[in-house]
Parts: structure tokens; C-alpha cells; sequence
């Protein structure tokens, strides 16, 4: 019988941020670690999920999830091994994946809680490679976008967990051109030698990003994979051919402003070019998650599919991490690590 502590670490939010989360905004606190209800698993949380969204959650308005509250911990998803159990199906030692994330230990509904086989990719590839975070490009990319074989597709924030699996993607699937931006000379080597990419530039350092993108996408482009907002937007509606289709998913750019920002100033075009921008959100796409595992599984096995994580040690690093992701030091998937 596993001896449980009688503690364990968890994140609250304690002040919505203004602009920029800063550290006094947020509290690691103990809490007790009990026997798990009747249907119920206690995990150990082996690996949590930092991600852009969870900016969102933590000011107080009306959005597609709720915001986090004020002196409870914060969720996200996470990956750990069940030390107790109080329900059918789930074993001590199983792993699962749940939603229970900036925490030592959870107490997850069964129901909430997804088996998950270790032997099949390490553990944290399921809150990346082979979790939401890859859906979200196979999703956007193929069902959002309408990809198509020959298309030219551009991504922003490519070297994101998100970005360099949807570049990946679409040159598994026969992109005439696949092209990057990201914000340092390092990750812009990174997309060219390690991913594939036809042509990548760094947005911070190389001049505008609308030339960038029209040297490095000298014919336009078909598809816009948008994480970034802003600039990256603007410059996208200028390149893109007729019936160019662009998946919005995020806007990174814009998190953390005080301000309104302004729309595109080249919005019109969408009208003469008769473009498609189209927000998507990964859980109107869980149907997709039978074939999307069984078509990535097999990009990873037969190395067609490569990915990065930036890992993080320790539950204390968590404010850290999810800061760090935000000013965009991460390559890959940003995890904390608990062990």
C-alpha cells in the first residue's frame, strides 16, 4: 500500500494580472493530500502543461473557458502516475492524462482521467506531440485550413509546440512551400535544419515582417497558421494568393496588452482575394483524436515527425516557465517537471 503525504504543493492565482503576470500575482501553497473520493484517482503529477490560453483564464471576463478563481489552484493539463485509487478501471501505477495540472498531487474523476502508455512515447509527449497541443496543429492544419496538397503554407511562432508541428505537417502531406517566423536567429536555424521548413526569418531582428515573408514566399501563400496576431496577420492578408484559407489560433502578440488593439489596416483584402479566417478552438476537434494518434504515432516512429520540449525542474519554477513561454524562450512543448 502506497503511504500517501499529508501535503502536497500547488499554484492559486491570487491577483489578476495588468499586463505582464508578475510574481506577487501568484502563490505556491500547500494543501492536503487526502484518499480519493468514491470515483475518484489520486495521481502524482509527473509533468504539467504551461500554454499561452492560460493567460486569458486568468483576467476576469466572459471568454470560451472560464477564468481561474482568485485563491484556488490553477488547472491545466498534466501527466502522472495513480498512487490510490477509488475507481473501476484504474490501478496503482497506471498513467493517465487529466486536466488537473500546476499541482504535486490531484484528485481526478475518473471520468476525466485518460489511460496513457508510456511505452508507446515518453510520458510528457502526451501534453505535446500526442496530446492537445498536437491536435491543435492537425486539426487547424487539415480540417480548420483545408489544407491541400501544393499548397504554399506559412506558420508564425513555428518554433512553438503548436507552429513546428503544423510546418512539419504539411510537409508531411506535400506543401509546395512551407515557410516560419520566429523571434531568434537560433529557432530560425532550427526550423530550416531540424523541421524541414523551406525558408524561415526571424521577426524581431531581420525588418518588417511583411517583406520578410514576401522574399522568403516570393509566389504568396496558400494557408496562414496564425499563433502570433498583430504584425504577422497583416502581413499574411498581403502575401496570400486568391481563396487563401488562414486558421486562427492564437494571438500571442496581443495577451498581454493594456490597450485595445487595431485590426489589420489591409483588412479589405479578405473582399478582392476572397480569403477564409477562421478561429478554431481544439475541443470542437476531439473526434479527430483516433486517427490524429494513429497518423502521428507513425510520422514519430518512422522519423518523419520531430519534436522539442523545453522542460523546466521543479513546481517551484512554475511562474517561471509559464513567463518564460510567454516572452517565447521556449523551442517546443514549455513543461514543468516535478520529478
Amino acid at each position: 500500500m502506497t503511504v500517501l503525504p499529508a501535503s502536497g504543493r500547488e499554484w492559486h492565482l491570487v491577483a489578476r494580472p495588468h499586463g505582464w503576470p508578475k510574481p506577487e500575482d501568484f502563490a505556491l501553497r500547500e494543501a492536503p493530500v487526502a484518499e480519493p473520493g468514491e470515483g475518484r484517482v489520486l495521481v502524482r503529477n509527473k509533468h504539467f502543461s504551461v500554454d499561452p490560453y492560460m493567460r486569458g483564464r486568468m483576467n476576469d471576463v466572459k471568454s470560451y473557458t472560464p477564468p481561474y478563481q482568485l485563491d484556488h489552484p490553477m488547472d491545466g493539463a498534466a501527466v502522472g502516475e495513480v498512487v490510490a485509487s477509488n475507481a473501476e478501471g484504474f490501478a496503482v501505477g497506471d498513467h493517465v492524462l487529466h486536466g488537473l495540472g500546476w499541482r504535486e498531487y490531484a484528485q481526478v474523476p475518473a471520468k476525466y482521467a485518460t489511460k496513457i502508455d508510456a511505452s508507446l512515447a515518453p510520458l510528457s509527449a502526451y501534453l505535446g506531440v500526442l496530446g492537445m497541443t498536437g491536435l491543435t496543429a492537425y486539426a487547424g492544419l487539415f480540417e480548420t485550413a483545408s489544407f491541400k496538397e501544393g499548397d504554399a503554407v506559412f506558420v508564425s511562432g513555428a518554433a512553438g509546440a503548436v507552429g513546428n508541428q503544423v510546418g512539419q505537417l504539411a510537409r508531411i502531406k506535400g506543401a509546395s512551400r512551407v515557410i516560419g517566423s520566429a523571434g531568434s536567429d537560433e529557432k530560425v536555424k532550427l526550423l530550416t535544419e531540424e523541421y524541414g521548413f523551406d525558408a524561415a526569418f526571424n521577426y524581431k531582428s531581420g525588418g518588417s515582417v511583411k517583406e520578410q515573408l514576401k522574399q522568403a514566399a516570393p509566389d504568396g501563400i496558400d494557408v496562414y497558421f496564425d499563433n502570433v496576431g498583430g504584425e504577422h496577420l497583416e502581413a499574411a492578408l498581403s502575401s496570400f494568393n486568391l481563396h487563401g484559407r488562414a486558421t486562427i489560433c492564437g494571438m500571442i502578440s496581443q495577451y498581454n496588452s493594456t490597450e485595445s488593439t487595431p485590426a489589420p489596416h489591409n483588412l479589405a483584402l479578405v473582399i478582392g482575394k476572397r480569403l477564409r479566417l477562421q478561429g478554431m478552438l481544439v475541443n470542437d476537434h476531439r473526434a479527430l483524436m483516433p486517427q490524429f494518434v494513429k497518423d502521428v504515432s507513425g510520422w514519430l516512429a518512422s522519423g518523419e515527425l520531430k519534436y522539442q520540449e523545453t522542460s523546466v525542474e521543479g513546481i517551484e519554477k512554475g511562474y517561471d516557465a509559464f513567463l518564460g513561454l510567454l516572452r517565447g524562450e521556449n523551442t517546443g512543448k514549455m513543461i514543468v517537471t516535478l520529478d
